[in-house]
């Protein structure tokens, strides 16, 4: 990033992940290493082929020693990603991580039986022996480990699939990663990263966010055969595995592990489908009347109003409009938070080869989680401050509940850094007093709520189509821009203008390598706060309390239980016409002002 622009940002926070690891060759690595190597051989010998005559205080006491293994693999693998995340460009961090995935995949291994024979003890046997304390307080992973029964293979095909996971499908996501962490994009005689041309988008000048589109579509043209290879080989590695397995549909083993219903995923993409003519069709057609255009170039889909200020955000200033947000709706919460700016659990500035976008990762329960972003000082960069320090906090409140307990399904998993979103969105809405400010604070809103709905669901509807055709055999990468041609145009309306060079941006959206049928979780969280913030407004005392027992509660309850408290049902189908509703509201309020 140029000198000027950082110097308005700042002093930006790097993180220090010392709180895991003194270093990749740092004895007490070295150590855990060893001793977990040593003690899943161990617990191996011990109990593997005997599972089934244990009594539920027994299984009950290996259940604690596996987790306890399972949190230093956790360990291992969260420092071990989160060095290569700060520099996917650099090859002796991309050794070490294949390195460490090795170490940890070979313990794992020696691991794998105890869940597998779990799952083979009948469910009269498994209640009975949850009457033990030391079993009893496990029931919620019991119960999500159980949930895959019906799915698993033989004991050795789970071992070989396992132990080659390695060289399969981790190793094809690793070169999608480093490919596109290496990459560069031309711009005014400067060679950017992905995350400062895509920066570029949202830049005042129309000239400038063509020329970085160009710019950007011109790269991923470049290597588009390799992106297609990639989504091919794992698009048919998973058909293959979901074969085997038994699984109805590509995306059922991904609800099965976000303990949703099929139905209530279905229920959601139809309810966002059949709302694009309100939602997206009806915003675009607004803001190219505001540009005074028929329909918008895709370059500009995302560009500030005209009389947007585009002033750059300090961090200082970011963090307090944040942390103010927070501690308006609960100080317990903004404590939490405030945690991250006081220790070096953020890392901010853009950096060539450090992980494109924004994530939170919660490590383990015994360390603490740690927020990576490329903050650049603009609106949305604030808002996605908020969002990322919601999983976090998210992720502290969960840790609680330790190693097995404390991972929140996907589904549940984005409300936290929604809900943070829209409480800094309202915080900052109400300090503009200006007409002209608070319609582009609002559209700026409902932008965003686009990209987290109508846009995530065209990915979601992306996803499945390729995943569909690609049963018929290798997708050409004309195939695939047909596909992502489809569902843009079907989602973002006829307002929205697309070229030959669009075909090629399905390529860099790493959701697909990553996390096949992730994206319906960012639509799923956003109506579920809408529907949720809905309550809060009307609620009387107690409700950030109860939200906060909410999150505390990771991954012991499921969507039903935990939304109860408030009233909401998400396998309700009306659940989501809610949600969707406020989107509807700000648009109306939107052309209000006209």
């Amino acid at each position: 990033m140029a000198e000027a622009a950082q110097s308005e940002l700042g002093a930006l926070p790097e993180w220090d992940l010392s709180d895991l690891y003194p270093g990749p060759d740092s004895d007490a690595l070295k150590k855990d290493l060893e001793k977990l190597a040593a003690d899943a051989k161990a617990f191996k010998a011990r109990y593997a082929g005997k599972i089934s005559g244990l009594d539920g205080g027994e299984l009950g006491e290996a259940v604690q020693a596996y987790e306890r293994m399972d949190e230093v693999m956790g360990r291992i693998m969260s420092y071990a990603y989160l060095v290569y995340a700060g520099d996917m460009g650099s090859a002796e961090n991309g050794r070490f991580f294949q390195s460490m995935q090795e170490k940890v995949n070979a313990a794992g291994t020696d691991l794998l039986f105890f869940t597998l024979e779990i799952n083979r003890v009948e469910e009269e046997d498994i209640a009975e022996r949850l009457k033990a304390p030391e079993l009893a307080f496990y029931k919620p992973w019991l119960r999500d480990v159980r949930a895959f029964r019906e799915y698993q293979l033989s004991d050795e095909i789970e071992e070989k699939l396992h132990e080659k996971s390695v060289t399969g499908k981790s190793a094809w996501v690793r070169l999608f990663d480093e490919t596109f962490a290496r990459l560069r994009f031309p711009f005014d005689g400067k060679q950017l990263t992905s995350a400062e041309v895509l920066d570029k988008l949202s830049h005042k000048d129309g000239a400038v966010r063509e020329k970085a589109a160009k710019s950007f579509a011109g790269v991923l043209k470049q290597n588009i055969g390799l992106f297609a290879l990639i989504t091919n080989t794992l698009a048919k590695d998973k058909a293959i595995e979901d074969k085997w397995r038994g699984y109805e549909k590509p995306i059922s083993a991904r609800n099965l592990a976000n303990q949703v219903e099929d139905e209530v995923v279905q229920a959601l993409s139809d309810a966002v489908t059949g709302s694009y003519h309100r939602l997206s069709h009806r915003y675009y057609a607004l803001k190219a009347k505001w540009f005074g255009v028929e329909a918008l170039n895709y370059w500009d889909r995302n560009a500030p109003l005209p009389d947007d200020d585009d002033a750059t955000i300090p961090w200082e200033k970011a963090t307090r409009t944040v942390l103010d947000a927070y501690r308006s709706f609960s100080p317990e919460l903004a404590d939490v938070g405030q945690r991250f700016f006081d220790n070096a659990w953020i890392d901010a500035p853009v950096r060539p080869g450090k992980a494109s976008g924004a994530f939170a990762h919660p490590t383990v329960p015994s360390a603490h989680p740690y927020l990576l972003l490329n903050y650049q000082g603009k609106t949305r960069d604030v808002m996605t401050l908020a969002h990322e320090l919601g999983h976090g906090v998210h992720q502290v409140l969960a840790g609680k509940q330790g190693q097995l307990l404390s991972d929140t399904p996907l589904t549940l998993a984005e409300t936290a850094s929604v809900f943070g979103e829209m409480l800094t969105f309202r915080a900052v809405l109400k300090s503009k007093t200006d007409p002209k400010q608070r319609r582009t604070m609002l559209a700026g809103k409902v932008e965003d709520m686009l990209n987290t709905v109508v846009r995530q669901i065209a990915f979601h509807q992306f996803e499945s189509k390729v995943h569909a055709a690609r049963q018929d055999g290798e997708l050409m990468p004309e195939d695939l821009g047909n596909i992502w041609i489809e569902t843009q145009t079907e989602s973002l309306g006829p307002s929205i203008r697309f070229d030959e060079d669009y075909r090629t941006f399905w390529s860099y959206i790493p959701h697909f390598i990553h996390s096949p049928f992730y994206v319906y979780a960012y639509a799923f969280g956003d109506c579920l706060v809408n529907s949720l913030y809905a309550v809060y407004q009307d609620a009387e005392e107690g409700f950030a309390e109860k939200y906060l027992e909410m999150l505390s509660a990771g991954g012991t309850m499921r969507h039903k239980e935990l939304l109860a408290p408030f009233g909401l049902d998400a396998s309700d189908p009306a659940f989501w016409s809610k949600g969707l509703d406020v989107i509807d509201g700000f648009i109306t309020e939107l052309e209000a002002m006209e």
